[in-house]
């Protein structure tokens, strides 16, 4: 069995790829123009640590001129928010890379189209399961000839919060598959050397750390006070 995985390089996606055993995993990352530019570094090094079949790079920085000043993820002169701000989100991105993960799907006859979305990830509408449901039917309605002659596989969209499954819960998992190596995985929404321990990315994966019951011994910034800073 085969599957595409949005794959960001981020606790979530290299997490929700443990998850994934029972499938060839054919990994996609998307250089949309973000800041956090050690996320494309980190996906490639875990894709040779997950034993992926195939991982891409795709490049889309063209979307960054379309999202212009409507994120702050893709808007260097924002300020980033320590907590959830609705600035954070950049619009409808999974739905960008779904789509072009599905087309993926449908060329090499993949089952599955998976992305890290968790239950902690409420507040943000296309990683809610109302959405991935009603974008596999929108996707295979686009292919339902090809999957009715049999030239094309239905394909399902799954997420670990479509099962319930939480952030720590997910990390608990990866932990338990990879070891310390987990903590390699960048979460910052800021390009630099460090987790900057500041954005509402790193509190969420601190927050993580303390739900599942593990040491956090990720490298943040040490202005930030956080537990694994080095002031």
């Amino acid at each position: 069995m085969k599957a595409v995985l949005v794959f960001s390089g981020g606790i979530d996606s290299v997490c929700t790829a443990t998850r994934l055993s029972n499938y060839d995993i054919y990994g996609i990352t998307f250089s949309y123009g973000q800041r956090a530019g050690p996320e494309i570094g980190a996906a490639r090094r875990f894709a040779g640590v997950l034993d992926m079949i195939e991982h891409r790079v795709v490049d889309v920085g063209f979307m960054e001129e379309l999202y212009g000043s409507s994120n702050v993820l893709t808007d260097p002169r924002a300020p980033m928010p320590g907590a959830f701000d609705y600035s954070i989100v950049v619009p409808v991105r999974n739905a960008v890379f779904l789509s072009v993960a599905a087309a993926w799907a449908y060329s090499i006859g993949a089952e599955m189209v998976a992305y890290g979305a968790h239950t902690g990830d409420t507040p943000y509408p296309d990683c809610r399961p109302a959405f991935a449901e009603a974008l596999e039917g929108a996707l295979n309605l686009g292919e339902e000839d090809g999957i009715a002659r049999g030239v094309r596989r239905r394909v399902r969209v799954w997420s670990p919060y479509m099962d319930g499954i939480s952030k720590g819960e997910l990390l608990r998992g990866g932990l338990e598959a990879l070891g310390d190596a987990i903590y390699g995985a960048w979460s910052c929404y800021i390009d630099g050397e460090e987790h900057c321990g500041e954005c509402e990315s790193c509190r969420n994966r601190m927050a993580a750390f303390a739900e599942a019951g593990i040491p956090d011994k990720t490298t943040y910034a040490p202005s930030s006070g956080s537990p694994g800073s080095s002031s």
